[in-house]
C-alpha cells in the first residue's frame, strides 16, 4: 500500500500568491532611517529600537534583526510576551520591557533574560526575591512620571523610591527614563516642564548617592527636535519605520516609509446606472463604470471609516474607492466614459489602459509618479500614522524585500 503524502502547497507559495493582498516591508528603508537618525544624533548616543505591537505592524523579529544590524544596541517591547517571542527567534541583544509587567511574570522575565521597567515597590520586591532565589541579579529600568500621568514613579519621589528598593541584593538599576507627552507639538512649554522635572529627579537620585544608570527620555519626536533630550540613549519607534511623528519633523531628517500595502484585482463588473455597491448602498453607479474588487478589507486594517474617502493606485493612476469597505474586500471605480469631471481626483485620465483581472493595486505606497502615504489615509479619518500602520499588521502577510 502506498503511503499518503500530504503537501502544504500554501506553505510553498510566497505571500502575494497565497492571497492577492499583502504587505511589503523594505528592510533597506529601515536601515537608511536609522543611518539618517545616527547622523542627527551623533556617534555617542545609544539607539534603542522600539518593536512593540509587532514593530508597528512591520514584524518585530525582522525589524529587530535589521535594526541591530544597522547599529541599534537595545530593543524595546511593551510586554513580556513580545520579549519572549524575540528571544525564541534568536534575538540576543538586551530587551527592555517599557512598562511594568505583572508580578506573576517574574520567572519568565528571568528565564528569558528580559529587563523590566519598575515603578512599584510590590513588583520590585517580587522580582528581587525571584532573582535571589535563582542566584542571579535582575537589572531593571526605573520609570519616572514627569507629566504623562500614565505610569511611573512621581518625579518628586524617584530618589526615595530607589532608596526603598536598592537594599535588595537581587536588583540592579540599569537605567532611568521618562516619556514625553508633547514632543511632537508646536507648544514647547509642557515639554520643557517635563525636562526640568526629569532633570530634578536625576539630580535627587545622584544627591542620595545613587547612579541612575543609562538615562533615556527621547522618543522619535524628541530625538529629532530636541538635542537636550538625548542623554545616554534615545528610543526610536515611528522614525525607524520611515513615518514622521509630526509635521514639525519633516524638514529636520529624511525618512523613507518601509511599509507598502498591495493587492490584485480579483473581480471586475460592469455596474449599471443607479445600481448600488457593497453594504448599505453608500455608493450608486453613475453609469458607464466598471467596479474592480480587491481582496483586502477592514479585517486587514483598511479602516471601514475610509469608505468612499480614499483612492487606490494602478500603474501610476488614481482610482476612487467606492462603497462600504467590507471585512475581506473593497471596491474601486473605473470609468469607461470620457466625462470624468465628477471623480475625486483631477489627475484621472480617460486615456489610460483599462484595468484587468490580476492587476497590482497599491493602497499605500508608490506607483509610477503617484504616492499614497500612511499619513494620507490617517488624515482622512482623523487618526495618526502609528494607528494606521498597526492596523495593517492584523492579518496581511508580509513580504520582506532587500
Amino acid at each position: 500500500m502506498n503511503e499518503q503524502i500530504s503537501i502544504d502547497y500554501a506553505g510553498m507559495l510566497p505571500p502575494f500568491e497565497r492571497r492577492w493582498a499583502w504587505t511589503e516591508i523594505d528592510r533597506d528603508a529601515i536601515r537608511a532611517n536609522l543611518k539618517n537618525m545616527r547622523k542627527l544624533l551623533g556617534p555617542d548616543v545609544i539607539i534603542l529600537t522600539v518593536v512593540k505591537a509587532d514593530a508597528y505592524g512591520h514584524g518585530a523579529v525582522e525589524v529587530a534583526k535589521a535594526a541591530l544590524g544597522a547599529g541599534s544596541k537595545y530593543i524595546g517591547v511593551a510586554n513580556v510576551t513580545e520579549g519572549m517571542q524575540l528571544r525564541r527567534a534568536g534575538i540576543k541583544a538586551p530587551i527592555i520591557i517599557l512598562s511594568e509587567p505583572p508580578a506573576t511574570c517574574v520567572d519568565a522575565i528571568l528565564s528569558y533574560d528580559l529587563v523590566p521597567t519598575i515603578c512599584t515597590v510590590e513588583f520590585a520586591l517580587a522580582l528581587g526575591e525571584a532573582a535571589s532565589a535563582a542566584g542571579v541579579i535582575a537589572p531593571f529600568h526605573l520609570k519616572v512620571d514627569t507629566g504623562m500621568n500614565r505610569i511611573g514613579v512621581h518625579y518628586t519621589d524617584a530618589g526615595d523610591f530607589l532608596r526603598t528598593v536598592s537594599f535588595h541584593e537581587g536588583l540592579e538599576l540599569q537605567g532611568t527614563f521618562t516619556h514625553f507627552a508633547t514632543a511632537d507639538t508646536a507648544d514647547s512649554y509642557a515639554f520643557k516642564t517635563q525636562m526640568d522635572r526629569f532633570e530634578h529627579a536625576l539630580e535627587t537620585i545622584r544627591y542620595m548617592g545613587m547612579e541612575p544608570g543609562i538615562v533615556h527620555a527621547a522618543n522619535s519626536a524628541a530625538a529629532i527636535r530636541y538635542k537636550s533630550s538625548h542623554f545616554d540613549m534615545v528610543r526610536l519607534g515611528i522614525a525607524t519605520y520611515g513615518l514622521h511623528p509630526s509635521n514639525l519633523t519633516r524638514d529636520l531628517v529624511q525618512l523613507e516609509p518601509a511599509m507598502s500595502i498591495h493587492a490584485r484585482i480579483c473581480a471586475l463588473k460592469q455596474v449599471g446606472l443607479g445600481e448600488g455597491v457593497s453594504y448599505g448602498y453608500t455608493y450608486r453607479s453613475p453609469g458607464g463604470v466598471e467596479i474592480a474588487t480587491i481582496p483586502l478589507g477592514y479585517g486587514d486594517g483598511l479602516s471601514r471609516l475610509l469608505s468612499n474617502k480614499m483612492d487606490v493606485l494602478v500603474e501610476g493612476h488614481r482610482y476612487p474607492q467606492v462603497g462600504t469597505i467590507c471585512m475581506d474586500m473593497c471596491m474601486f471605480e473605473v470609468r469607461n466614459r470620457k466625462d470624468i469631471s465628477s471623480l475625486r481626483n483631477a489627475q484621472l485620465s480617460a486615456e489610460r489602459k483599462p484595468v484587468e483581472y490580476g492587476d497590482k493595486v497599491t493602497i499605500v505606497g508608490k506607483s509610477g509618479n503617484q504616492e499614497i502615504s500612511m499619513d494620507d489615509l490617517a488624515n482622512r479619518i482623523g487618526t495618526i500614522n502609528y494607528d494606521m500602520a498597526c492596523m495593517f499588521g492584523r492579518r496581511l502577510e508580509r513580504y520582506y524585500v532587500n
